[in-house]
């Protein structure tokens, strides 16, 4: 197994994990109350860093959840995408779903690169 799928998961991890902080953290337009979609969202999203940061731990033995990976990078970036392009989100989401998408692909890369334990 190359060395650098422990490296990309483990890396995902940390980065996910700083930007949703960071998301969490930031004030609310308008000095509004914290809304329960978002935060579940990002609640949610949390628990996959952990996943990622497992996978990365033994990328052998989780070979098949990295797929879950590609899925949770995939359920972002597009909609997030898709929502830029027709005006219903802010420009500034565009580079976060950018990079969900590039390490989504990622995932996918590591997932052929990993031998199968089966």
């Amino acid at each position: 197994m190359p060395r650098w799928v422990a490296r990309w998961f483990r890396g995902a991890a940390l980065y996910g994990t700083i930007a949703l902080l960071a998301s969490l953290l930031a004030s609310p337009a308008g000095g509004a109350a914290p809304q329960l979609p978002p935060l579940a969202f990002a609640f949610t999203a949390l628990a996959f860093q952990i996943v990622f940061w497992i996978v990365g731990g033994d990328p052998v033995r989780y070979h098949p959840v990295m797929l879950a990976g590609v899925a949770e990078k995939l359920a972002f970036g597009v909609p997030a995408l898709w929502l830029v392009a027709t005006g219903g989100a802010d420009r500034a989401v565009a580079p976060f779903a950018i990079i969900d998408l590039v390490l989504g692909a990622g995932f996918l890369l590591a997932w052929r690169a990993t031998p199968d334990r089966r």
